[in-house]
C-alpha cells in the first residue's frame, strides 16, 4: 500500500473513519469473492519503514474487540485500534497503472513520508 500526504484538505465530519472510493469497494469485493470464509479486510498499522510506520492488510474471518467496522456499499473494512487516530478522515483508493496495482490511503494527518511513498509518521 502506498501513502500520501494530502495538504490543505480541510477534515470534515464524516461517520465513518475511513472513506473508500468505488474503485476500492470494488477491488475488495473482487478480492473477496474466492474467500468466502472472510468477511473483510483488516486496516492496521505496524513499526516499520525509513520513516516509523506502514500500513497492513489482510483479510479477516471477524471482528475484533477493539476494531472499528466501516460499512460502505457492501464492504465491511475493520480498522485495528492502534490505527484508528492515524486513519481519521482518510480516504482509501485502489488505483492500477501499467506497472504496479495498490491501495492507496490519502491521509490528511501525515507530516511526512518517506521517498518510496511505503512508510509514514504523523
Amino acid at each position: 500500500a502506498t501513502v500520501r500526504a494530502v495538504s490543505k484538505r480541510k477534515i470534515q465530519a464524516t461517520r465513518a473513519a475511513l472513506t473508500l472510493t468505488p474503485s476500492a469497494v470494488q477491488k475488495i469485493k473482487q478480492l473477496l469473492k474466492d474467500k468466502p470464509e472472510h468477511v473483510g479486510v483488516k486496516v492496521g498499522v505496524r513499526t516499520r519503514g525509513c520513516n516509523g510506520l506502514s500500513y497492513t492488510l489482510e483479510y479477516t474471518k471477524s471482528k475484533g474487540d477493539s476494531d472499528e467496522e466501516v460499512i460502505q456499499d457492501g464492504v465491511r473494512v475493520f480498522i485495528e485500534k492502534k490505527a484508528q487516530l492515524t486513519l481519521l478522515g482518510t480516504e482509501m483508493d485502489y488505483v492500477e497503472d501499467k506497472l504496479s496495482s495498490e491501495f492507496v490511503f490519502n491521509n490528511p494527518n501525515i507530516k511526512g513520508t518517506c521517498g518510496c511513498g511505503e512508510s509514514f509518521n504523523i
